[in-house]
């Protein structure tokens, strides 16, 4: 029987590690310390607390920030993602808003003028008849 003789070719090692190596070291070092309970001894761990608690919005201000915007009751609850009833509701203090618009309402008052841009940018005119 005639058996050929396999010749493999080695490539000789390169003088930096490829990014891939690198990932995958970084991988088995990060396993190796979750495995060992060593993550905050070796490596370096960052905490990131956010202060997200909304604001509380009585009435007066929840006028005063769709005021911010220029925008008539509808088109604020357009923006909102509600109906202008519960804005409404919210103005004349029979209801309170949710925990979720008033963190969205918080991002307006940061920042009017971004909002202001955004609304512009999203509005689309009107045909006249």
């Amino acid at each position: 029987m005639n058996k050929r003789k396999e010749t493999r070719r080695v490539k000789p090692p390169k003088s930096k590690t490829s990014i891939e190596q690198e990932i995958i070291d970084a991988l088995a070092d990060f396993t190796d310390a979750l495995e060992k309970g060593e993550v905050q001894k070796r490596l370096t761990c960052r905490q990131i607390r956010l202060d997200l608690k909304p604001s509380e919005y009585p009435p007066a201000l929840v006028e005063k920030t769709r005021k911010l915007l220029g925008l008539s009751q509808p088109l604020f609850a357009r923006c909102l993602g509600i109906s202008a009833k519960t804005v409404r509701a919210w103005e004349q203090g029979v209801n309170t808003p949710h925990p979720m618009a008033c963190r969205f309402m918080d991002e307006i008052r940061r920042n009017p003028d971004y909002w202001q841009q955004r609304l512009r940018e999203a509005s689309v005119p009107q045909a006249k008849f």
